[in-house]
């Protein structure tokens, strides 16, 4: 058995996502920083890392293609000083989020020691492709076949409740 996910003939230009979950899985299980992921509304999500101890200009915020990468590289400011204990290390930190085709990058903002990034997931469009049948085996030049139209989605119209009537009165 191959190692592909999507073996189906039926599964056309998938690649790119396969490709996306290997990377994924790839990716280090790493459980610093700890971090939420918040669905905010259908069409917006949130991530919140905790990272205590970290200023703004110890963070980095990238988009990669469709990643999410956060980075994060403290100073090392024990020089002169002497720990009895040192439980809180100077520790730098690389986390990666593969993103959905779309996601957009809301915002990002630092309080109280927490890292919020805002992500963005736009309603897709419906969009139907008619494409043109030609009579014989040659087929036609390429961008002659296919006409886009934008449909717009369906709504359900709501019912307005007729008043009861007697029978008796028609």
């Amino acid at each position: 058995m191959s190692g592909r996910l999507f073996t189906s003939p039926m599964f056309l230009g998938f690649d790119h996502l396969e490709q996306m979950l290997e990377r994924a899985a790839k990716s280090t299980s790493d459980g610093y920083p700890p971090y939420n992921i918040e669905q905010l509304s259908s069409t917006a999500l949130r991530i919140t890392l905790a990272v205590a101890g970290f200023v703004m200009d110890d963070l980095q915020i990238t988009q990669e293609d469709n990643q999410l990468v956060i980075r994060g590289r403290q100073a090392d400011d024990s020089q002169g000083r002497i720990f009895l204990h040192r439980g809180i290390a100077a520790r730098q930190f690389h986390k990666a989020f593969v993103l959905a085709e779309g996601i957009e990058i809301g915002g990002a903002w630092l309080d109280n020691g927490l890292l919020h990034i805002d992500l963005l997931r736009p309603e897709p469009e419906v969009r139907v492709k008619r494409i043109a049948i030609s009579q014989g085996r040659r087929s036609p030049p390429p961008g002659s076949t296919v006409h886009h139209e934008v449909v717009p989605p369906v709504v359900k119209a709501r019912r307005t409740p007729r008043p009861a009537r007697d029978i008796d009165d028609e």
